[in-house]
């Protein structure tokens, strides 16, 4: 288990479309986020929006807050520092009955946790031509 702190950044924006924030969150991802997404939301009057928010480390902060002031109609952000468990992870792989699959276990405590990696399956998917959801089901 690790424990580190992370920037928290977040916005409400009530004039810009979905297609731009995904978008953003596409040129978030590629600049260091940790995590970024959006949620509707009702502001005042209201008004239907969205709420952005970004996972980062501090080293990314500033050019990630310059991200969404370039790519949505907001001009402000709230910015907090927020304390953050992380479960131990182990590269590992799984032996499916279509072949094997990258996965990471995770381990907290007594708590332990096997995740498929999503590009392994879906490659194995397109190679033996079945669904996704079947590689999932069957390990």
């Amino acid at each position: 288990m690790a424990n580190d702190k992370i920037i928290l950044i977040e916005t409400n924006i009530d004039d810009c479309s979905g297609e731009v924030l995904g978008f953003t969150l596409d040129k978030l991802i590629s600049a260091g986020a940790k995590d970024a997404w959006y949620s509707p939301i009702f502001m005042k009057k209201n008004r239907p929006a969205y709420a952005l928010s970004v996972m980062c480390k501090p080293d990314v902060r500033d050019d990630l807050i310059k991200i969404i002031f370039k790519h949505t109609s907001a001009v402000g952000v709230r910015v907090s520092e927020v304390d953050r468990v992380i479960m131990d992870r182990e590269p590992t792989t799984v032996e499916t009955k279509y072949g094997t699959v990258k996965a990471n276990k995770f381990s907290f405590e007594d708590i332990e946790k096997i995740s498929l990696e999503y590009a392994s399956a879906k490659e194995l998917s397109e190679a033996k031509d079945i669904s996704i959801n079947d590689i999932y089901k069957n390990y």
